[in-house]
């Protein structure tokens, strides 16, 4: 009897969160979740900023990390969801995360503290609906 094992919710994600360009990450994640979202999470106020990204600009400071962390979360929702519904999630209070808003979080928060609370919110949301 052969075993059949499904892929783990938001690998793929990860996997493409690491190999994307820059430019084609800016790109989907604006796709999935609207640019003036995307631009939050990014710290800028003008999304021409993003069009700059798609062009092959380079970000400054931590943006490439945030907005690849948030494509990872996007992405893992999107498998079990909609859009709308994920944009709903990220700006919404969460009480997995202590009625934190996750686009905050990934906005301003420490990565290395908040990009695992929230992908285990993530998960969490997807195994209770």
């Amino acid at each position: 009897m052969a075993t059949h094992t499904l892929p783990r919710p938001g690998l793929k994600p990860y996997q493409e969160s690491l190999t994307l360009t820059f430019p084609d990450l800016v790109r989907s994640l604006s796709g999935s979740i609207g640019r003036k979202l995307t631009a939050y999470v990014a710290g800028v106020k003008d999304v021409r900023a993003l069009d700059r990204w798609v062009e092959g600009g380079q970000p400054y400071g931590d943006v490439e990390q945030r907005l690849r962390t948030t494509f990872q979360v996007v992405g893992t929702l999107l498998e079990f969801d909609s859009p709308r519904v994920v944009q709903a999630w990220l700006m919404g209070l969460n009480p997995e995360l202590g009625d934190r808003v996750p686009l905050r979080l990934l906005r301003e928060g420490d990565l290395a503290l908040v990009g695992p609370e929230v992908l285990g919110a993530a998960r969490a949301f997807i195994a209770g609906g």
